[in-house]
Formats: structure tokens, C-alpha cells, sequence
């Protein structure tokens, strides 16, 4: 969060926007429904290969069979996997740090966004995997929560981080270079085709109209809301100018990429 009242003229800007421009609305309010989770002083571990073990989990001999594959994933179709597991989340949940250290690494190319991170976080029992907007269509949230349930989670819950990082690596590797078609074959993995049930949709209504009554009748909800948005707006505007690739001293680096949320999370 950025510390401190946002200045008048930001505050100004933002108000004038809300009013020219009727569509900004909408995306104001998703704005506040993501800056709501927006993590405080995270403490990123950085990123120094395909593989980020700050949980110190994965065994050697994993590593070592896992990062060819990533590797030539990302000779041969331009995606970025990582694998990360982390000592801790601070206390939040994992869909906003996961969300969060993935704009952070920026994963993926700058212009498909077609980065994944499967992140682990031993400590709570999580692990989710965040995918790049440009891959949203293809490892879909259905799929990406049946290869969790599937294949990482059982593993896991038996203590073998090891087996359950590498068949998870595998079925997202499969997914992602296997003709969709395949896919919509097998009626166990179509079900990102269903509907979102009536409840659902009741609740986001709901959700929104309590939204804008906090923003009319609260003075410090509006103050909090501006400055959440302010926020995201600027970090999303330092994620698009940046550029990414391998760095001058020959590290591993993100390239550019963002995400939007998309993925599934689990626990064991």
C-alpha cells in the first residue's frame, strides 16, 4: 500500500476519470477487489532460476530431472514454468501473494503473458498455480484445479514434495503442448465449461451494491478505495514498461509477463 494520503491531484485525477469516463467505474471496483488482498510489505524471495526452493523441500535429484524440462519448454514454445516454494506467506493468503510474486518475477513474455507459477507453500498446506492471461484458454482454472487434486496434493499429504512437484510439473508441461482437442475429449477435464451457479452471481451483486453504499456514506472508505486503486494503477504501470529476458550477467530473469489471477489452489 502506499503509505500516507494520496495527493489531491492523483485523488482529483482519479475522481474525473470515475465521472468522464463511465466505463472506469467497473474496472475501479475490480481495482478495489483485488487491492483489498494487495500484499503489505511482502517478502519476495528472488527469482534465481527456474527452481526457487526457499522452503528447501525439493530434493536435489528432483531438481536436477525438472529444470532440462522447463528449460526446453521455454526453448521451444516461449512459456515460462517456475516452481517456487516459499518458507512462509506472512500471513496472507496464497491467491494474492501468488498473484502478487508473479508480477513481481513479471513470468512469460511481455506480449503473450504466458508465464505459470506453481508455488508452494509447505508451512500453510497451499499450493497454487497462477497462469498468464495469454494461458488462461488453455491451462484453464478446471484443469489447473484437477492437476492439483489429482496429482500434486495426494503426494504432498504423503510427504513426498519431491513426487508431487514432478508429476505436477509433467501435467501442466502436458497441457500446455498438447492439442486442446484432446482435452475436450474427456469430460472429467471440461469443467470450466459450467456455469457459474445463481448463488454466485446473487453474491457479486450483492457485493457490489455494499461496495457503493461504503463509497457514498464513508468518507475513509472512499480515501482507502482511491488509494488501493492509485496503487494497483501504478504497479500494473511499472509491470507493462518493463522489459524482460535473460540479465546482462547471464541470470535467469521474468520477461515481461503479467497474470490476472487465473489458476486454481489447494491444500493437503
Amino acid at each position: 500500500m502506499i503509505a500516507g494520503r494520496p495527493s489531491s491531484c492523483c485523488v482529483g485525477g482519479i475522481a474525473r476519470l470515475l465521472v468522464a469516463q463511465p466505463v472506469a467505474l467497473p474496472v475501479a471496483l475490480l481495482a478495489l477487489l483485488f487491492g483489498c488482498f494487495v500484499i503489505v510489505g511482502a517478502n519476495f524471495p528472488a527469482l534465481t532460476g527456474r527452481i526457487v526452493d526457499q522452503a528447501n523441500v525439493i530434493p536435489p535429484e528432483t531438481r536436477s530431472a525438472l529444470e532440462p524440462k522447463l528449460a526446453e519448454l521455454e526453448t521451444k514454445s516461449g512459456i515460462q514454468l517456475v516452481v517456487a516454494t516459499v518458507a512462509s506467506l506472512d500471513g496472507q493468503e496464497i491467491e494474492p501473494y501468488a498473484n502478487e510474486l508473479f508480477r513481481s518475477w513479471k513470468l512469460g513474455e511481455k506480449a503473450k503473458n504466458n508465464g505459470v507459477l506453481l508455488l508452494i507453500a509447505p508451512k500453510e498446506r497451499r499450493v497454487r498455480i497462477e497462469v498468464g492471461y495469454g494461458l488462461e484458454g488453455t491451462l484453464t482454472d478446471a484443469l489447473s484445479k484437477i492437476i492439483i487434486t489429482n496429482a500434486i496434493a495426494p503426494r504432498f499429504k504423503a510427504g513426498d514434495y519431491g513426487a508431487g512437484v514432478s508429476r505436477g510439473v509433467d501435467d501442466i508441461i502436458t497441457v500446455l503442448t498438447t492439442d486442446s482437442s484432446e482435452w475436450q475429449q474427456r469430460p472429467s477435464l471440461r469443467l470450466d465449461n459450467q456455469q457459474a451457479p445463481d448463488w454466485l452471481t446473487w453474491f457479486l451483486i450483492a457485493g457490489a451494491i455494499a461496495l457503493v453504499t461504503l463509497l457514498v456514506v464513508s468518507p475513509g472508505f472512499r480515501w482507502f478505495f482511491l488509494n488501493v486503486a492509485l496503487n494497483i494503477l501504478v504497479n500494473s504501470g511499472s509491470s507493462r514498461g518493463s522489459g524482460g529476458g535473460f540479465s546482462s550477467s547471464g541470470g535467469f530473469s521474468g520477461r515481461g509477463g503479467s497474470s490476472g489471477g487465473g489458476g486454481a489452489s489447494g491444500s493437503w
